[in-house]
């Protein structure tokens, strides 16, 4: 097997891929490539996977982060929206770990339109991923819905949208974002990303958000997940009106917080995921 240190790759290694492809890195796509190697150790090692953990790699890239996660599980399936870089990925694989290439699956797809027949062999029980900045929510949520396998996840995203899904009811951050996120798993923050790690270097700082997979509260998600757009469209408003379009009137949205045992008076950002469920099922 080829070693550690001349598998993964460097800034040198970064540079001349991408001088090999002709790639000038685009905001559209949220390129920003990884070229520090022990940022991808770090990123592998907090994501806590096991032998037999089949991961889904959004954004792979030229296959920094890739590269480190091959040894440390049974297959990766890399999705990549970008045909050159997909193209690349399989041979720069073939080159720097040849003994682990035949774990390494790319599909050539937008991972928010990804469905799990798209995905070959194992279905993925992990998410680990450099996102792209722009699309880095709508992903997790996507890829939780549609791969009911994952059970833990590791991403780097954009430091206050890691602070947004991480955040806890009550507090300011929390939002749309992270109500949707618990219906799913567990969220806490991981870590800061330095800047110099990227290459171009982002304008924004970056952070690294774990989370885990738990059982959904009882109730239908897309209703929960359309009251928790209603109440937090208008978050400074008791939920009595802030819900009235919802309910159909204020005093529908007061009978159906009180059914669910919320004052009518309360924020939307005090409520769990658990009493949006409740709330929904209460007006059904």
């Amino acid at each position: 097997m080829t070693d550690e240190r001349s598998r993964l790759l460097g800034p040198a290694e970064v540079r001349a891929l991408a001088g090999e492809l002709g790639l000038r890195p685009t905001k559209r796509l949220g390129q920003n490539f990884v070229h520090d190697p022990n940022t991808v150790r770090r990123i592998v090692r907090e994501a806590e996977l096991a032998p037999d953990d089949v991961v889904v790699e959004v954004g792979p890239g030229l296959g920094s982060l890739t590269l480190a996660l091959l040894p440390a599980v049974r297959a990766v399936h890399a999705v990549e929206i970008d045909p050159v870089l997909a193209a690349r990925l399989p041979a720069t694989a073939a080159e720097r770990a040849p003994a682990l290439a035949d774990r390494l699956s790319v599909v050539t797809a937008d991972a928010l339109h990804l469905r799990a027949a798209d995905l070959p062999g194992p279905a993925p029980t992990a998410i680990v991923a450099n996102l792209p900045y722009n699309v880095g929510v709508p992903v997790v949520l996507h890829l939780l819905a549609e791969l009911p396998l994952i059970r833990r996840g590791l991403v780097m995203v954009q430091s206050e949208v890691a602070e947004r899904l991480a955040a806890q009811p009550g507090s300011k951050t929390y939002g749309v974002p992270s109500a949707k996120l618990a219906w799913f798993a567990s969220a806490r923050r991981a870590g800061p990303v330095p800047r110099a790690v990227f290459w171009p270097v982002p304008n924004v700082d970056s952070g690294l958000l774990a989370f885990d997979r738990r059982e959904p509260p009882p109730g239908d998600r897309t209703e929960v997940f359309a009251l928790i757009d209603a109440a937090f469209a208008q978050r400074r408003k008791a939920l009595r009106s802030a819900l009235s379009g919802w309910a159909g009137s204020p005093a529908a949205a007061e009978e159906a917080l009180r059914a669910a045992g919320i004052p009518p008076l309360e924020r939307a950002e005090q409520l769990d995921i658990t009493a949006f469920a409740r709330l929904a099922a209460a007006r059904a």
